[in-house]
């Protein structure tokens, strides 16, 4: 893959961040029942840092859990290699909570798919709404996000990194092109 364009430097990122928390606050008045639940690896991050800024913010820190929707992927037969199963941690009861679901990019729209099917097998949460960093369209299911930090349509011969200081050393979301 060859690096194309940096789409967000940390500045910009964080900036985001701060939007789509605030983008939540107005939409959920109650934060009694609102519980943030990241998709593993990045999404998690980027929950856990929603949760920090809803807490600067109105001085609740919601619960926030985690999935790992691997062994509810439609492809692990074909992916079985490529695999890497990590945990998934809910230490709160699903049932009529407003669950905010987190993920870094946002393309088919099977992960979450497979994050829903996942999250029903727990509870029944009141609502269910999605952030994501990165929306890059390709769509194959009938999934929207509530909360977008930037759409960024792509090629299929383009991917979206997304990198962040817990998992990567930096903050910074790159625009990739695969080498022909």
């Amino acid at each position: 893959m060859i690096e194309k364009s940096k789409v967000m430097d940390a500045q910009v990122l964080n900036r985001t961040l701060m939007r789509i928390s605030h983008e939540i606050l107005e939409r959920n008045k109650d934060l009694s029942h609102l519980v943030l639940i990241g998709i593993q690896t990045r999404g998690t991050h980027l929950a856990k840092r929603l949760q920090e800024n809803l807490f600067k913010v109105e001085g609740v820190r919601p619960p926030m859990g985690y999935l790992d929707i691997t062994l509810y992927r439609d492809d692990l037969d074909r992916k079985a290699s490529e695999i890497k199963i990590q945990k998934t941690e809910l230490p709160f009861d699903l049932n009529n909570q407003n669950v905010i679901l987190v993920d870094d990019v946002l393309f088919s729209g099977r992960t979450i798919r497979s994050a829903i099917d996942e999250l029903m097998d727990f509870g029944r949460p009141e609502r269910i709404q999605l952030a994501v960093l990165i929306d890059r369209g390709h769509r194959e299911l009938p999934i929207r996000p509530d909360y977008v930090g930037k759409n960024i349509p792509t090629s299929l011969q383009e991917e979206i990194q997304v990198c962040l200081t817990e998992v990567d050393g930096r903050d910074e979301v790159v625009l990739l092109e695969k080498e022909v």
